[in-house]
This record gives C-alpha cells, sequence and structure tokens, in this order.
C-alpha cells in the first residue's frame, strides 16, 4: 500500500459498538491508523483535535445527527478540507443521501458495507485528497510567487517614479526632447505599476478574497475620475475622446476606487487597440432601474470566435499594427470579475476585424435616500515635518528624502533596522516611513522596538513596502503600524497626511 495511505488517520464515528469496532477492525488490518468516537460532539472535537485525514460518519448519532456535523466540519475554514464517507442503516431513504451530498459529504455508503467495498471507497477518497493537498499548494505557491513578484517589480518603481517627480521639480521646464524622454519614463513605469495590480487583482478576485467598500457613488464621480487617470494614455495614441453622461445626478452602490478602475481597463483597452487618431465615445444612460455605461471605439475590432472568449483571463484578440504586443490579457477579465462583484453585467459587441468595438456595462441603480454631510471635511494641516525614512533599497530612500527635503523637510535615512531604532532615538521623528523586507530584522520587529522607546507613542509609522495584500496590511496593522502604504509611493497619500510634496 504507498505510502500516503499509511500516513492517513481515519476518525470512525458511530454510536453502535459493533458497527464501529467492524470498520475500525477492517481499516486497521489493511494497515490504516484509526481514532474513534461515539457521538457527534465527541467527533467535533477529535476533528478539531487531530484533524484526520478521512472521516466515517455515520447518520444517526444519538446528540448531534451526523449531517449536522459533516455540516459544521465543512463550514469550518480549519476543517473543511477533511474527506467526509457518511454512512447510514439500509433503511436509510435516498433524499437523506441527497442531503448528505448536498451538505458537504465526500461520499455516501449504506450499511451493511463489505469490506472491500469500504476499503475502495477510503482509499479513493484518500486519493482524491492528495491530489486536493497538491492542488492546493500548487496554488499556495503560485500566490507566493505573485506576492514575491510585484514585491520585486514594486522595488524598483519607487525609485524610478521619486527621480522623475525629482527632476519635475529641479528642472520643470525641459526642451521638448528631454521633455518627452521625461514623460515616457513616468509612463511606463506607471504602467508597470498598473500591470502590478492588475494580476494582483486577478488572482485575490479569483479566490474570493477581495472586498469592496461599499458606499452610494454619483456615476458622474468614479467616470470624471477614470477619465482623468486614462487621459495620458488617450493622448499618446492621440485619439479623440468623447463623453456624454446624464446631467443628473446617478448614485449607485459600490466601492468607488474599484467602479473607476472598471472604467480605467475600459477605456486603456480601447486606446491600446484602436490605431493612432482614432475615437473613443463614452456615455451612460438610465434605463428603468439600471444605469448603462457603454463605451464605442474604432478600433481593431473583435472576430466572431473571440467575442465569447474576450472576457477569459489571458484572452486578446489582436493586435495594432503599431504595437509588438498588448498587455497580459488581464484587464477585461478583472473587469468582469469586478462589475459581478457590484451585481452587475458587462458585454461586447464587435461587427468584426477592424469594426470596432462596444462594451456595455450595467449596473443597479441605488434608489435609497442618501445622508450627503453639509460640512465638508477640515483640511489636515500642511506642516515641515521631521521624517525617517528606513529602507535596505538605498536609492529609494534617498531620492524620496530629496524630494520631501525640497519642501523643507528635515528627512534622515536608514537601511538596516539597527540604525532605525538608533536614528530614532536621537533624531525625534514626526512620521517613520519603515519597509518590512530589511536584511537585519523584519519591519514588524524593527516598528515593536520603535514603540517601546520613550517616544514610540508620538510619531507617525507607516509601512512603506512592495507586499501588498489584504493580511500584509492587517498584519502591519497589528505590529503597530498606524498605516500600510504599498511601493511606489502614492505622493497624494503624503498630501493628506499633511506633508507638503
Amino acid at each position: 500500500m504507498p505510502n500516503f495511505y499509511l500516513d492517513a488517520l481515519i476518525l470512525n464515528v458511530d454510536d453502535n459498538d459493533g458497527a464501529r469496532y467492524a470498520k475500525t477492525r477492517i481499516l486497521t488490518l489493511a494497515g490504516f491508523k484509526v481514532i474513534e468516537a461515539n457521538c457527534g460532539a465527541e467527533a467535533l472535537s477529535k476533528t478539531r483535535s487531530y484533524s484526520p485525514n478521512l472521516i466515517l460518519l455515520d447518520v444517526k448519532l444519538p446528540d448531534i445527527n451526523g449531517l449536522e456535523v459533516c455540516r459544521q466540519i465543512k463550514e469550518d475554514e480549519n476543517t473543511k478540507h477533511i474527506l467526509i464517507l457518511q454512512t447510514s442503516a439500509s433503511f436509510i431513504g435516498s433524499a437523506d443521501k441527497i442531503r448528505a451530498l448536498d451538505g458537504g459529504a465526500d461520499n455516501y455508503l449504506v450499511e451493511p458495507i463489505e469490506p472491500d467495498e469500504l476499503l475502495a471507497n477510503v482509499k479513493a477518497l484518500l486519493r482524491l485528497g492528495r491530489l486536493e493537498r497538491e492542488l492546493r499548494d500548487v496554488d499556495r505557491r503560485k500566490d507566493e510567487f505573485l506576492a514575491t513578484l510585484a514585491h520585486e517589480l514594486r522595488n524598483p518603481l519607487g525609485p524610478i517614479k521619486n527621480s522623475v517627480e525629482l527632476w519635475r521639480r529641479l528642472e520643470p521646464t525641459l526642451q521638448p526632447p528631454l521633455e518627452s524622454i521625461r514623460n515616457t519614463i513616468a509612463r511606463h513605469s506607471n504602467h508597470l505599476a498598473h500591470l502590478v495590480d492588475d494580476l494582483l487583482d486577478v488572482s485575490r478576485i479569483s479566490k474570493g478574497k477581495i472586498s469592496l467598500r461599499w458606499e452610494k457613488v454619483e456615476l458622474k464621480n468614479f467616470i470624471n475620475s477614470a477619465v482623468e487617470q486614462s487621459a495620458q494614455a488617450i493622448e499618446n495614441r492621440k485619439h479623440t475622446l468623447n463623453i456624454n453622461l446624464p446631467q443628473k445626478n446617478i448614485w449607485v452602490a459600490g466601492d468607488q476606487v474599484r467602479l473607476s478602475q472598471i472604467v480605467v481597463n475600459l477605456l486603456l483597452n480601447a486606446a491600446k487597440f484602436t490605431e493612432p487618431g482614432g475615437n473613443i465615445d463614452l456615455s451612460a444612460e438610465e434605463i428603468d432601474d439600471s444605469v448603462v455605461i457603454r463605451l464605442k471605439d474604432n478600433g481593431i475590432g473583435i472576430a466572431d470566435n473571440k467575442i465569447n472568449s474576450i472576457f477569459e483571463l489571458f484572452e486578446q484578440s489582436g493586435h495594432v499594427t503599431d504595437r509588438v504586443q498588448d498587455g497580459l490579457g488581464i484587464g477585461l477579465s478583472l473587469v468582469r470579475a469586478l462589475v459581478r462583484l457590484h451585481g452587475g453585467e458587462v458585454h461586447a459587441e464587435s461587427n468584426g476585424i477592424g469594426q470596432g468595438s462596444i462594451f456595455e456595462i450595467k449596473l443597479p441603480i441605488e434608489t435609497e435616500s442618501l445622508d450627503i454631510p453639509t460640512e465638508e471635511p477640515a483640511p489636515t494641516e500642511e506642516t515641515m515635518k521631521r521624517i525617517l525614512i528606513v529602507d535596505d533599497n538605498e536609492d529609494g530612500a534617498i531620492t524620496l528624502a530629496q524630494l520631501l527635503e525640497l519642501k523643507g523637510h528635515d528627512v534622515q535615512t536608514a537601511f538596516t533596522g539597527a540604525s532605525a531604532v538608533e536614528n530614532a532615538s536621537q533624531f525625534n521623528p514626526d512620521i517613520i516611513f519603515l519597509d518590512i523586507g530589511l536584511p537585519d530584522f523584519s519591519g514588524y520587529e524593527v516598528a515593536k522596538r520603535l514603540r517601546a522607546l520613550p517616544q514610540g507613542k508620538v510619531f507617525s509609522l507607516i509601512a512603506l513596502t512592495g507586499y501588498g495584500q489584504a493580511h500584509d496590511r492587517q498584519t502591519a496593522l497589528d505590529s503597530g503600524f498606524d498605516d500600510h502604504f504599498v511601493k511606489p509611493i502614492d505622493f497624494k497619500k503624503l498630501e493628506a497626511m499633511g506633508i507638503l510634496i
């Protein structure tokens, strides 16, 4: 028998001593390790304590019905992966079998069970469990790879964007060739950051790990934000963008950032797949209880055999003649996923290659009354700050420091965790930007040491890192950070903190 069978632990749950003994004996003679429980409560307790690979679970138990035990195990994040082979006496009807399978059981056997039948089912389920574990491991490794890739790409993006912004501040006006070079660097570093974010978003959405910050959002607000974010790409391709939006306010329920992201991705897609000098029409109209956002272009169009798959991950319909490659093929997949999270629909139309495309998004209108604040929030006071930047990427730390010093801030840098603690104790900063991946200590450990200083409760501690997933942010907050910024730093966030930039 293969080793993974011999290593498997089976929990045998049955209140009938004779039936339980018989099943345990069959399994132990075949080489399996078996533990027992004679009621539902004991089964749940041993499941949590021993985490067996498989549970033989009888339906009729004296305290908790076996179907309910199965449901509780499968709904618990820590135990839902455990295989359950439900068993019952022969008089149990087919409706109960269906209930068991619908409740999460992986298979169902009716007693009396022949020894060979029991062993064959147990082995089959254990093979299935092994395959599932291997797939989960592959999935975990993929997530780790994407997180590491994002971190490694974001680290060099920080000093590049800082340097471009520093260059702009030092030399606001350049000769046209140099200005074009500077804009090219800025544009492509922004594009790379956008690709990294899209990759991680697709991974999170596919696992249901993305959460929306629900609020009532006005249509023109998120569309205008999207137009602003896409303007440079549209202008670079010399397209004409025509916008036609309703005059009255139309409200939808959703996450304003994600709603803007939907429209941004469609605009960038239209700009990218339309020959230079093309036309892009962006409009919206209220239809019944929904708002339909329509984006039309006169670009390369979509082939008939691609129209139904254009929203699939890594799918692309074609290339424009002046572009060697056109991205990763994840933008439209992300659009569909985000639209569905908002309870909406998206579809594409095209008369074929060379005939342009139309993308339509349908979102439900929010009709409930709105609680609109009557007072504007007080602006954050902008003052000169004492700032400590801690990052083992010296280029990133130095360029950000130089940028902040231009506005009169008193800035120091440190490149290790130990020097960060030493500098902070002498410098008494107002704000510390702290990288997580330092060479001597993790940023989380450094944060705890900084908070232990006499002035440790006074300064603001901001994580500045290439790791940007939700659990990274939560770990930072749990370790004593006040906030979590992802590289490359968003200068608008600095301004929101009252840091002149």
